[in-house]
């Protein structure tokens, strides 16, 4: 069995999320921002010979286009008629090969969000081949939990105690939010009652001393974590001493590759890291992470702002922890619905079909994409 041809096709999808347009224009540098009224996707269709199609997902967002590029020109020749792994030995050589002839551009960026997304997609294939979803040839359960991410709401305090109301009666116990300062923080916390998990991402604002400030502020919160408090993201040191001031802390969606975690478990920086499948190397190198993870004792809960076959490829990834640790998913309402699993509820059943079970809706598909490339041995095609 051998890989054909490859698909890259870039999405955007409307959505709502009940807040009102900023006050002024802005630019959406991150998927919480209040700019955003759609969200991007960038998924890979991998065709084998046989007729067997494999799905991914790579990072992401504004640089979507960026990776596509990475895609067509570096990442996708590489994968062009070679034997579609058939083990999961197979499949890890197979990954560090092109890792190793791609390694001069980068451990963390565009041509690494590729390879990822390369990576979901032959794991959808092999769990195909073997016929096994992919939660149980992993040694996962079939349901999980899942969390609630919030978009940010402009750290406007009523606003953001309405939103966590609104997503704790909906059933979600564990909410995080994307506001940075103290009194709407404050006020979402005052908004749920005592047995309700919140967190806080911060997307890296501060300096180490504002970050020690603002962790000694919220200790009196009792969050589950402070997530990406520092910048830059990969100041482990800076990380460790804010860690020090009482406040949980996680990372690790920034890290650079899986070797990023590194210095994160070395420094003991963070209560818990966040691999995120579409950036750090697809599902192969997640799996490293956690088995690192495990043995510094460091829990594991996977980043994931995505909705394409990235977030099924994380949903299967916590299928193997432990039932406490729950799915990120990105809490709006998406309109259409590119696959059924996006009518999100607190529990997540994943499909009993071989491999990652991602369907999309072809018309929806077809509908909403931005652009859509075919490569084959002959080159790149507009389709």
């Amino acid at each position: 069995m051998k890989i054909s041809h490859i698909e890259v096709i870039r999405l955007s999808i409307p959505f709502e999320s009940d807040r009102a347009p900023p006050a002024r224009p802005d630019t959406a540098w991150n998927a919480a921002s209040p700019a955003l009224k759609q969200m991007e996707t960038l998924l890979v269709r991998v065709q084998s010979d046989t007729g067997l199609q494999g799905w991914g997902e790579g990072f992401g967002h504004l640089c979507n286009s960026v990776t596509a590029l990475a895609l067509q020109d570096l990442v996708i020749p590489l994968f062009l008629g070679k034997t579609v792994p058939e083990s999961r030995e197979a499949l890890t050589a197979l990954m560090a090969e092109a890792e190793k002839n791609l390694h001069a551009f980068g451990r963390s960026g565009p041509v690494r969000y590729a390879l990822s997304a390369l990576d979901i997609a032959l794991w959808d294939l092999l769990g195909q081949h073997l016929g096994q979803p992919l939660w149980q040839l992993l040694g996962g359960r079939r349901e999980i939990g899942l969390y609630a991410s919030l978009v940010s709401y402009n750290n406007q305090p009523e606003e953001v105690a309405r939103q966590v109301s609104r997503a704790w009666q909906a059933g979600f116990h564990t909410l995080k939010l994307h506001e940075t300062e103290y009194a709407a923080i404050a006020a979402a916390r005052a908004a749920l009652p005592a047995e309700a998990t919140l967190m806080v991402d911060v997307n890296c604002p501060w300096t180490v001393d504002e970050a020690s400030e603002h962790a000694r502020q919220l200790a009196g919160l009792q969050l589950g974590w402070l997530e990406e408090p520092v910048w830059p993201p990969d100041d482990c040191a800076g990380l460790a001493r804010v860690r020090r001031e009482g406040t949980p802390l996680a990372a690790g969606e920034n890290a650079a590759g899986e070797n990023g975690f590194e210095a994160l478990f070395e420094r003991a920086a963070v209560d818990v890291v966040q691999p995120s499948v579409a950036k750090v190397g697809g599902i192969t190198a997640a799996l490293r992470v956690i088995e690192r993870a495990q043995s510094y004792r460091v829990k594991v809960v996977p980043h994931c702002f995505y909705y394409g076959a990235g977030l099924l490829a994380s949903a299967h990834l916590v299928a193997t922890l432990p039932p406490e640790i729950l799915l990120e998913v990105p809490y709006i309402r998406f309109s259409p619905l590119l696959y059924p699993q996006l009518d999100f509820s607190p529990t997540l059943v994943l499909p009993d079909t071989p491999g990652l079970g991602f369907n999309p809706d072809a018309e929806i598909l077809k509908q909403h994409t931005v652009s859509h490339l075919h490569i084959d041995a002959e080159g790149a095609h507009h389709v």
